[in-house]
């Protein structure tokens, strides 16, 4: 599993939790651990770069995800430019 100690935590939920990674990227993403696994989402479009999540771990994470777009870029750019972020809202 990939090293998340550096990356905010902006949400949990439901055993998982999603971290913004905006380290060497130029394209806006997150990644969301549950347990062992974890995967790398795009966040605009809402895609998937690379999973090892349960299926039904990786459908919530896409239906919050969807629900929550506009933070989630809000986030990237904040922390790209400042290093500042807001946590977002869990699935409910």
């Amino acid at each position: 599993m990939e090293e998340t100690l550096e990356l905010p935590l902006i949400s949990n939920f439901l055993g998982i939790s999603i971290f913004m990674d905006f380290d060497d990227h130029n394209s806006p993403l997150f990644q969301a651990e549950y347990n062992e696994d974890f995967a790398q989402i795009a966040i605009d479009p809402i895609s998937v770069i690379y999973s090892k999540l349960p299926a039904r771990a990786l459908g919530l994470v896409f239906e919050w995800a969807t629900e929550h777009q506009d933070e989630l870029l809000m986030n990237w750019n904040s922390l790209r430019a400042d290093g500042g972020f807001k946590k977002i809202a869990p699935l409910v």
